[in-house]
């Protein structure tokens, strides 16, 4: 079974069956076919409408789609390789029988890998982390755009990478984020350069442990090629660094928010400099940009910036292009988002911080904060967060289905600091919650929703509760 590559006759006979028919699991079977695939078969547990659109549209193109109940309970007899949808644990039914059987399981980046065109492949540029995969694989778009490049975000961010290395024009450089789910499954990418960004406790449900879990974030610096780069202040990370099996001569390369040694990109007072990628590195860095060129500058954002820089100067980048990226670059929405300014209170939108490690880092970059916080925690724990952040919280507005970790973790180890408990889960929550928040703010302080929680105990994503917040602070003036 040769399938390295599109090309070659190895697609046209094997048996292929794609687990889920989400997004990922939709674009799965859709390139299968398109390469050539004559055997594709999909199981979904879910039956909507929706689904069975999409179904009859690969059915015309030859694939078998079948969905409901019990769909994905038995792994069909006549299978060569199983590819997953991100999110499905290795503990489900039919993942653990291809694994018992030992059939080849991939996720949707392992089988973009193979299906890229080998004549015109684009490089990857892989980014992975607890915290800040997607606004450092758009800053790095933005740079490699400025440096005129034809580049895209892609993979859990912006376009779904099987579009990308399907396209019949190709990119020149591909900015790809990966989550750990993702990972997993992945065995033949070989990243051009590649970035672990940090490492705290994260769907450990899923992984079952924390080294599980930081096993399969360290699979991007598998294969590495020209540069892994690492987290100084995160010693894990350069842990995964000495571990990798990488192609020879790539270089372990370091980001840090203090001043770089060798093969570091860093700062000097108020400027990003580069002594990894200039000759007289020994000696002498290289002005990159300015701290004022990343907005906002809290220190977890300018992080991003440093390990966004070090992988396009891996790539090639001038510097001016770093500069001129960083300049043009805005964070999406719910992502450290200033909403408004009442009554001498600012009221910050980080709704994209769905664990404690991100929601940390967000308390860290004010001073005096009312801090809004709770939803699924899923199995995560709150003691480093609130022994780092105590003395900066005013008061704490918890919400959602596990509160109550949160205020156990206040409660051991900042009793002092105001709890305000709100128990509604109706659509006017919010509402609640930042009505309590004003009451207790005081003048020069931050109101921060930044909830250390997923979101769909009470909304649709992270993206509904950040605009649900926006609109609660809207509320306030009029």
């Amino acid at each position: 079974m040769s399938l390295t590559t599109r090309t070659g006759d190895g697609w046209a006979t094997t048996r292929f069956v794609v687990l889920g028919f989400g997004t990922a699991g939709y674009a799965c079977a859709d390139s299968l076919l398109q390469a050539g695939a004559e055997h594709v078969v999909v199981l979904d547990d879910r039956d909507t409408e929706a689904l069975r659109d999409k179904a009859q549209i690969l059915e015309v193109l030859g694939a078998t789609i079948t969905l409901g109940p019990g769909s994905t309970a038995e792994l069909p007899a006549d299978v060569d390789v199983v590819v997953t949808s991100p999110g499905v644990p290795p503990s489900a039914p039919l993942l653990a029988q291809a694994a018992a059987r030992d059939i080849p399981i991939w996720s949707e980046i392992e089988l973009a890998w193979r299906l890229r065109d080998p004549a015109n492949a684009a490089p990857w540029l892989c980014v992975t982390g607890t915290n800040g995969k997607t606004t450092t694989v758009q800053m790095l778009t933005a740079i490699l755009t400025a440096a005129g490049h034809r580049a895209v975000a892609a993979g859990n961010v912006g376009l779904p990478l099987l579009e990308a290395v399907m396209d019949p024009e190709p990119y020149d450089v591909i900015a790809v984020e990966l989550s750990s789910y993702q990972l997993h499954y992945t065995h033949s990418m070989s990243a051009y350069a590649a970035a672990v960004l940090n490492l705290a406790p994260d769907h450990l449900d899923w992984h079952g442990s924390m080294d599980a879990y930081a096993a399969d974030k360290g699979k991007i610096f598998t294969n590495c090629q020209v540069a892994c780069v690492y987290n100084v202040a995160d010693q894990v990370t350069e842990h995964l660094v000495e571990e990798a099996d990488v192609i020879e001569g790539c270089r372990a390369i370091g980001f840090t928010l203090g001043t770089p040694g060798l093969s570091m990109i860093g700062l000097v007072e108020d400027l990003i400099v580069d002594r990894a990628f200039v000759e007289q590195r020994q000696t002498s860095a290289l002005e990159l940009a300015k701290l004022d060129d990343v907005q906002p500058p809290a220190p977890h954002n300018v992080a991003n910036a440093l390990a966004a820089a070090a992988l396009a100067r891996a790539f090639g980048v001038p510097a001016t292009a770093v500069r001129d990226g960083l300049q043009g670059f805005r964070p999406d929405k719910h992502r450290i988002a200033h909403v408004a300014e009442v009554a001498g209170v600012n009221y910050v939108d980080d709704s994209k911080a769905t664990n404690p490690h991100a929601a940390q880092a967000s308390l860290l970059a004010y001073e005096h904060v009312v801090w809004i916080a709770g939803g699924q925690a899923k199995g995560a724990t709150f003691d480093e967060l609130v022994i780092a952040a105590k003395d900066r919280l005013r008061a704490v507005v918890l919400l959602g289905q596990d509160k109550a970790v949160i205020a156990e973790a206040l409660e051991r180890h900042a009793p002092d600091v105001p709890r305000i408990v709100v128990e509604s889960t109706d659509t006017g929550a919010m509402e609640i919650v930042v009505g309590e928040s004003a009451k207790v703010a005081q003048v020069g302080d931050t109101v921060l929703l930044a909830p250390g929680c997923a979101s769909w105990d009470m909304f649709a994503n992270y993206g509904a509760r950040g605009d649900a917040f926006a609109e609660a602070v809207r509320g306030l003036r009029d």
